[in-house]
């Protein structure tokens, strides 16, 4: 790669190459990926494109470092003090990982260090997990004087990200991979690859064996030769719930492992006790995040129908308030979407809206920028929980007010989706708020808000996807359990 480009303020020694088995390599062919910033629509980064061989090359790489190396039989509390190492040198790195966040897909830069600073803690607490859990134990058994549970790496891992949260999510699937032991191939989405590649740097700044930390990124067929190459143990994905149904697929023709955390279409019921001016505000501020491109966003609004009009005019009325403008703005509210084909896909989902429920408002590029991939905040009202953009993710700042009859029939239209990620009651009462997120049919739920702890297990009902990241059970899909029975305790159990 003859030109170097990278973003202001963002530092990559090998752009240019691979990182396989613990050095940075020239991948197989000279093509690259070329990134464009969605305010300009211009290049403003390029790296390395990995193809089916460089695959097959971190695979071997990364099975070497598993079934010869040291990495996996090393103690749980020498992985620990990796982490907080590997926690120590990200840290020095977030003002970078929040520039290139800004730069590839246009968060905004007065918000991206906030939730780029809390990666590194989240390193350190999977470090403070892995140093308490029970990797091994004794347990009460009718068969044997001494059983043992143990809990083994699951092996090697192809970690694939998604461009809306490169950092934060690829880390968290690196760093339980290393908490539990395993060896890891890192495949960041083409648009985002530049934290991945400092994830990387990081890794070899903290001396891990060479082969436990590998990136390769690729375009869809690479991708998908990864997912399929034998020699991966598990496969953790972020993405669209199309394409993990694709790679479950995959995993279920050998029975290999995956950890699917796809996508979402969350709602918010409103009760009868939150103010309409509060929930209009909380409404729209939280749409506009990253306009609109996260999982979890509370996309579907549940009110009582008697209140709808009023509530639907009170949303309208702050979108019109909200500043649409370029990402290094301090003053802007609501950025570009993340690249052209991602504004193709909300403007679609926008025109089938348009047939089936009432646009109150937005649904237009905004007039004073001539450049970027921008959308207005658009508010439907009046929509059938049938429709398409009640029942597809758009994943933009498009927000479906359904009206429903009562509680009760707020709770059925929540769970009345083939997704369930994530949901909310706007309440002050938090018995109400318990009870109703019981029944509500999400891997979590929030009183008043998006809301969520990484710390704690993140993850989907039903197509929302299979298994959980974060904390103690984010840690536990990278292991495999064990059970020895023994006719007498073993002597490294009675150390």
């Amino acid at each position: 790669m003859s030109d170097i480009l990278l973003p202001e303020g963002v530092t990559i020694r090998n752009p240019d190459k691979v990182f396989i088995g613990g050095s940075w390599m020239k991948p197989a062919t000279d093509k690259t990926i070329t990134l464009i910033n969605p305010n300009t629509e211009q290049p403003v980064g390029r790296v390395a494109e990995a193809v089916e061989a460089d695959m097959d090359r971190a695979v071997e790489a990364a099975r070497k470092a598993f079934d010869e190396g040291s990495w996996p039989s090393t103690s749980p509390a020498q992985r620990a003090k990796y982490l907080y190492l590997f926690a120590e040198a990200l840290k020095k790195r977030e003002p970078e990982i929040a520039k290139a966040w800004t730069a590839q897909v246009g968060m905004l830069a007065a918000v991206a260090p906030f939730i780029v600073g809390g990666g590194a803690a989240s390193v350190a607490h999977m470090a403070a997990v892995t140093e308490r859990y029970e990797f091994e134990k004794s347990a009460p058994s009718s068969e044997a004087n001494t059983a043992i549970i143990v809990r083994e790496p699951v092996g090697v891992v192809a970690a694939i990200a998604p461009w809306n949260a490169p950092f934060t999510i690829m880390l968290n699937k690196v760093v339980a991979a290393l908490s539990a032991g395993c060896a890891i191939i890192m495949k960041p989405s083409p648009e985002t690859p530049l934290e991945a590649y400092i994830i990387a740097e990081a890794a070899e700044e903290i001396g891990l064996p060479p082969g436990v930390v590998n990136l390769v990124c690729g375009d869809r067929a690479a991708s998908d030769h990864l997912v399929c190459n034998h020699g991966v143990d598990k496969v953790s994905f972020t993405g669209s719930t199309v394409a993990g149904k694709r790679i479950a697929s995959v995993c279920g023709e050998r029975i290999a492992r995956c950890t699917l955390e796809l996508g979402g279409k969350s709602a918010a019921i409103v009760r009868d006790d939150y103010s309409t001016e509060d929930a209009a505000k909380l409404l729209t501020s939280t749409i506009t995040i990253f306009s609109g491109q996260v999982c979890a966003m509370l996309s579907r609004a549940l009110v009582p129908r008697r209140r709808h009009d009023e509530l639907a005019e009170a949303i309208a009325g702050e979108m019109k308030k909200v500043k649409i403008g370029y990402s290094e703005d301090p003053e802007t509210m609501l950025g570009p979407l993340a690249m052209a084909r991602q504004r193709d896909r909300v403007e679609g989902y926008i025109a089938k809206g348009k047939e089936t429920a009432d646009l109150v408002t937005g649904g237009q590029r905004p007039s004073h920028l001539n450049r970027g991939y921008f959308v207005e905040p658009t508010l439907f009202a009046n929509v059938d929980n049938q429709s398409v953009i009640a029942q597809e993710e758009i994943f933009g700042p498009v927000l479906s007010l359904i009206p429903c009859e009562d509680e009760e029939d707020a709770i059925r239209i929540a769970n009345e989706s083939n997704y369930g990620l994530n949901g909310s009651v706007l309440t002050h009462d938090h018995d109400a708020a318990y009870a109703i997120a019981r029944r509500m049919r999400s891997g979590g739920v929030a009183q008043n808000g998006m809301r969520a702890d990484f710390s704690l297990p993140f993850g989907g009902f039903k197509q929302s996807g299979i298994g959980r990241e974060g904390g103690a059970e984010g840690l536990a899909a990278y292991l495999e359990t064990k059970t020895i029975l023994l006719d007498g305790a073993p002597a490294a159990l009675a150390g």
